[in-house]
């Protein structure tokens, strides 16, 4: 009998450190600012990416969707035919929609209806990330806006936050829907929010964003916006760019040539 009684005691005891220590554990490894790298990986303050559609139209109309195809292998995601339950990362809307601040009767033909590529815009002022009860939405020290999966508890109020429709709601399964899975990325499951992180794992290792690499174009170009001898910051001083709803003060780091 004593015996039994001091065994339930040491495993209840181990259960109650478990408990204590693991919220300790996943927090840090979960949601912190700072993150683990290897030393091939890129380095940036503040990362940027400036799209000129000028150069993606002409391969567009032709069929191309490389970075799109090159962004679905990369992060498992699943191809949803139903649109209302679609999970996207990187898309393209009409002008219209990805700029409705933009619009007025008289746009030029040029740009009118033309698909623009959109993602998440990792918005120096992110309200995704103000908003979640579980801070499953977090905001790396280099900008990146990331999410840590297991933390989600679906509630969707950085879904309802973010002002450019990024994000997307995993309704089922995901799962059964990857044509081909990625063993380097995480798959989701239902119940869980996610959209694009920038291709975080891939700069921590050296790599720049799949998206940009993919791009037969040359349309996509990443880098740092602090660095004023960066591309980006090169294509931002000398040529007239767009961002999609400034006037909401997420200061968003996408560009858009025009």
């Amino acid at each position: 009998m004593e015996t039994s009684r001091r065994n339930f005691l040491k495993a209840g005891g181990a259960c109650l450190l478990g408990l204590t220590i693991w919220p300790a554990v996943k927090g840090f490894a979960g949601n912190s600012t700072e993150y683990i790298t290897s030393s091939k990986a890129l380095t940036g303050e503040k990362w940027g990416l400036v799209i000129d559609m000028k150069k993606c139209w002409p391969k567009y109309q032709e069929g191309c969707r490389e970075c799109f195809l090159a962004c679905q292998r990369a992060h498992n995601i699943p191809d949803v035919t139903n649109k209302e339950e679609e999970i996207k990362w990187i898309w393209t809307e009409p002008y219209e929609n990805a700029f409705p601040e933009q619009e007025h009767e008289y746009i030029a033909a040029s740009i009118k209806g033309k698909p623009f590529i959109v993602l998440c815009n990792h918005c120096e002022n992110p309200p995704c990330v103000r908003v979640c009860p579980t801070k499953a939405t977090f905001k790396r020290r280099d900008g990146i806006v990331m999410m840590d999966y297991h933390r989600c508890i679906g509630c969707r109020y950085c879904m309802a936050a973010c002002p450019y429709g990024a994000r997307s709601f995993n309704f089922s399964d995901p799962r059964p829907f990857i044509k081909e899975v990625n063993p380097e990325f995480p798959t989701r499951e239902k119940g869980v929010v996610e959209k694009c992180n920038f291709c975080a794992e891939r700069i921590d290792t050296g790599l720049p964003p799949a998206c940009v690499e993919a791009c037969p174009a040359g349309a996509l170009v990443f880098g740092d916006l602090d660095d004023p001898n960066s591309e980006v910051r090169k294509i931002l001083a000398s040529r007239y760019t767009i961002q999609r709803k400034p006037e909401l003060g997420t200061h968003p780091c996408i560009y858009y040539l025009v």
